[in-house]
């Protein structure tokens, strides 16, 4: 069975949609008089590439180049209509210097795709045959122009009408889509982080100038009243909601239930209202205020698996990182690693009482519990608890350097169909590291890898180092 849908967040920072890419095609008017209606013939293969590549993105598809004038036209409707990257494929030979000032100035993160209309060479080929094909040598002719640059980008080479082509450009179009959306996020942050917790800590400006993620404080009292002047429909709404999702614990009050509702809707309404696609809150920022009764758990995995991102203790790192995972691959899960298994391998994966429900089990509930946590000093929080549904998964950790030095830490392995945790009141799993236990942590530790991560299902190491090289920080596989 398919994982319930939560309720719909009017964020337009958190809907999922396939990416908006632009594609440039590069030619230029010499072949005109040798080969009279070249252009069209061109951009006739242009579209039925696009139209190849329907699955994986939303094509916008600019006039053929031909000079440098079109191409900086081009970038500037792409960038107007607020796409994700562009995707630059040669429909034959184009000098670099007609497009190199647009695609080293453009903010889209760029990708060459390197093809050509027919798969093979064929002895029936004519002169027109091997105009329309000769894209390779424009390809490195661009090539070589941005890497004199500076530019970040990736190449992708093979025969687009091949599934693997298709694959790849799918890959590329959903980490620019990535980068795209970090660079518009902000990421709320209720009170303060926690003290003394180094791995979290980032130079925000530098953070903002290098990936995008803009940093927003929200006053715990600010949630305070948002919380008392709801409307009593929507809570009810909400309530009626769970009770058709989860398996309630009967040990949970009304008022219990209603407190936890209106956090959850209070915080989302906050981050609607000031465009957060991502948010974090503290524990201690929450129980100090003096004016709640409980700490947001259950709040935080609906609102996951809204598709926000989230993180623990004031983590816009980890916040940020666990949004990405939403748009790269799907269903980000903010969690960390608890205790070491030697035996099975692997490692105990858990946090506080935060988790992406749609990363449970299929075969058991996910339930809403009544829970005691010390934690915060304040009273039991309703808190959403599963186990982590086995199979392939990757864990990405975003680790800051200092300055504008950013890296991804990158560990794939598989959930294990592990033996229960009775007393274990918090969403957990058991994750083998397909490096071993031993490997995987000595390398995490030597990259400097934080405590704080997105787990995704699958293994997606190969799209976060895509990601990685178009947003140009350093990408560590464990």
């Amino acid at each position: 069975m398919p994982p319930p849908t939560p309720p719909a967040s009017d964020n337009p920072a958190v809907r999922t949609r396939l990416p908006r890419i632009g594609l440039l095609g590069v030619m230029q008017p010499l072949y005109d008089a040798m080969i009279p209606g070249i252009t069209e013939h061109q951009a006739a293969y242009a579209q039925r590439l696009a139209d190849g590549l329907s699955d994986a993105a939303e094509w916008t598809l600019a006039p053929p180049v031909r000079g440098r004038e079109d191409a900086e036209a081009a970038i500037r409707d792409f960038e107007g209509q607020d796409l994700d990257g562009v995707l630059v494929v040669m429909l034959t030979y184009g000098p670099s210097l007609r497009v190199t000032r647009a695609l080293t100035g453009t903010r889209l993160p760029v990708a060459l795709a390197n093809t050509q209309p027919d798969p093979a060479v064929s002895a029936s080929w004519d002169m027109a045959d091997m105009t329309y094909n000769q894209g390779i040598h424009g390809a490195q002719d661009t090539a070589n122009a941005l890497v004199r640059a500076g530019i970040d980008f990736d190449v992708i080479t093979g025969d687009w009408q091949s599934p693997e082509f298709v694959e790849r450009v799918d890959r590329w179009a959903r980490a620019a889509h990535t980068v795209s959306a970090l660079r518009r996020l902000r990421v709320g942050v209720f009170g303060y982080p926690m003290n003394g917790m180094g791995d979290a800590r980032v130079d925000e400006t530098a953070l903002l100038r290098k990936l995008g993620p803009e940093v927003h404080v929200i006053a715990p009292g600010a949630l305070h009243r948002t919380m008392a002047d709801l409307p009593e429909r929507a809570v009810s709404d909400l309530l009626a909601w769970e009770d058709k999702v989860f398996d309630v614990d009967d040990r949970l009050s009304g008022e219990e239930r209603e407190d936890h509702a209106r956090m959850q809707l209070g915080i989302e309404h906050l981050l609607e209202e000031s465009g957060c696609g991502a948010y974090s809150t503290h524990f201690d920022a929450i129980g100090e205020d003096g004016r709640f009764t409980r700490l947001p758990m259950a709040a935080a995995s609906t609102l996951m698996a809204q598709g926000y991102g989230f993180a623990g203790e004031g983590d816009v790192l980890a916040a940020s990182v666990v949004y990405a995972g939403h748009q790269l691959a799907g269903d980000g899960h903010f969690t960390e690693m608890y205790a070491m298994d030697f035996p099975s391998d692997s490692i105990l994966m858990s946090h506080m009482g935060e988790g992406n429900w749609r990363l449970a089990r299929d075969d058991e509930p996910t339930r809403m519990i009544k829970r005691p946590l010390g934690i915060g000093g304040l009273a039991d929080p309703p808190t959403i608890l599963f186990r982590y549904r086995p199979g392939p998964a990757t864990l990405a950790s975003l680790v800051s350097l200092g300055g504008e030095r950013f890296r991804l830490v990158v560990a794939e392995g598989e959930v294990l169909d592990s033996p229960e945790l009775p007393a274990l009141e918090m969403p957990y799993g058991q994750f083998r590291p397909s490096s071993g236990v031993r490997g995987c942590m000595d390398a995490w530790l030597r990259a400097g890898g934080t405590h704080h991560m997105v787990m995704n299902s699958g293994h997606i190491a190969r799209d976060w180092k895509v990601l990685c090289e178009l947003a140009g920080i350093e990408y560590a596989p464990v």
